[in-house]
């Protein structure tokens, strides 16, 4: 058993670095160093962090060794150089990045062959470490290509691969009151997500698919932006302060609107979800529409409950692994699929396209569960505990499937627009 799951780890730990080389190999060096945003790193600054990152874990925190090449652990750690003033910073280039990279997965390696995946260390049990270390590397291939889409110049050189949908109505679903499941319960990355607990929730209802850029153009047509009446005072003083009309990267030209995706220019395809809203904007759209945006408990509930067995599901369909026929991630698409288009992914309730496609806000702040404890590290929970960021649930089609479950909590602040994010409604007293 331990030897079958060394052999999975090596296969994982080598796709996901050829994701990762296959993300940057379109982009010049221009790109890679430049921060475009002071809310994003420079690509490049990721590109290290993540073998930084590694060799923590995967090397010192198994065999104690010295770092490789001193100081990165400062230059390279989220919280002692923050997005500000990344771009400021002398960083690793390409070339010795790649380099420092491919050492720390040499060693990585070798010290792999000897630790004992069935040791009671809770690093080690069930290779816990490892799947922390594949997981960190797939989210921060999302991270790269938010930050590749704010640059002006083109990265694809082909058309988004766009899965068609069917004819499906979008409804309101009802879901009893209820004291449910929340949480995963497994001895797995993040630890945010645990432990699972009971949680009462009341009666409510949650639309079956994503809000589509189709009722988001409606709602701006309908002066959504210029109606006071639907946002918050901190959503309007966004609003006036930025003085934005149009999601993320759309543009009206001659009565049409277009959305900008990676350097190519592509009408605004209007039964797909809508992307690159913030907190701010979902929230205006849900009171526009009458309804309001689901607490991250009712998402998971929906998304995860199975009330026929009372079994809390891993995916929306059950624990099988995501598959192309049942959700829009990996990183393939670079675009949300059209509405209905996964009917194999819906959850037990009828809901569709809850993992995939778009991140979705919900109401909730980020916060600890109750007998929360951080581990393996405080700083990758704890410091964003409070008022200060939202809950998204669900994935997007820029997610890898290692991340892809019920349970996994994204946060963000909410202003944040470069994220693949949408939202999707809810109704009924909180």
């Amino acid at each position: 058993m331990d030897t079958d799951l060394k052999v999975r780890l090596v296969e994982g730990l080598a796709e996901t670095r050829r994701n990762t080389e296959r993300l940057l190999a379109p982009i010049d060096d221009s790109t890679l160093t430049t921060q475009y945003d002071q809310l994003m790193s420079p690509v490049v600054w990721d590109y290290a962090h993540i073998g930084v990152f590694e060799e923590l874990w995967l090397v010192q925190a198994i065999s104690g060794a010295e770092p490789i090449v001193g100081g990165l652990e400062h230059t390279y750690n989220a919280l002692d150089t923050p997005r500000v003033v990344r771009g400021h910073q002398k960083l690793l280039d390409r070339a010795q990045s790649t380099a420092y990279l491919a050492d720390v997965r040499r060693r990585t390696l070798t010290l792999l062959e000897e630790v004992d995946l069935a040791s009671d260390d809770p690093l080690l049990h069930d290779a816990f470490v490892y799947k922390l270390v594949l997981q960190h590397e797939d989210q921060h291939d999302e991270t790269i290509l938010q930050t590749i889409q704010l640059n002006p110049g083109t990265y694809l050189n082909r058309r988004p691969e766009i899965r068609e949908g069917r004819q499906v109505t979008q409804e309101a679903i009802a879901i009893p009151a209820g004291t449910y499941p929340i949480g995963n319960g497994l001895h797995e990355p993040y630890d945010n997500e645990r432990p699972r607990h009971q949680v009462r929730v009341e009666e409510f209802a949650i639309d079956r698919l994503p809000v589509s850029s189709g009722d988001y153009l409606a709602f701006m047509e309908d002066g959504g932006y210029r109606r006071r009446e639907v946002w918050s005072a901190d959503g309007w003083e966004w609003n006036q302060t930025f003085g934005t009309g149009a999601p993320e990267y759309w543009c009206e030209e001659d009565g049409s609107w277009w959305v900008t995706s990676y350097g190519l220019r592509l009408p605004l395809d209007t039964n797909i979800p809508v992307q690159h809203v913030c907190y701010f904007e979902a929230e205006a759209y849900s009171r526009w529409a009458g309804k309001r945006l689901p607490t991250e408990f009712e998402w998971e509930v929906a998304a995860a409950f199975d009330p026929g067995t009372g079994e809390h599901r891993r995916h929306p369909w059950g624990d099988g692994p995501p598959t192309p026929e049942r959700a829009n991630l990996g990183q393939l698409s670079f675009q949300p699929a059209q509405l209905g288009a996964y009917p194999e992914g819906a959850s037990a309730w009828g809901c569709e396209q809850m993992l995939g496609d778009v991140w979705e806000w919900t109401s909730s702040d980020f916060r600890a569960y109750p007998g929360f404890a951080a581990f393996p590290y405080s700083e990758y929970s704890e410091p964003f505990f409070g008022g200060g960021f939202k809950v998204l649930r669900g994935g997007s089609w820029a997610t890898r499937p290692s991340v892809a479950r019920t349970t996994f909590r994204n946060w963000d602040s909410r202003l944040k627009r470069q994220i693949f994010a949408g939202l999707r409604c809810a109704q009924g007293t909180v």
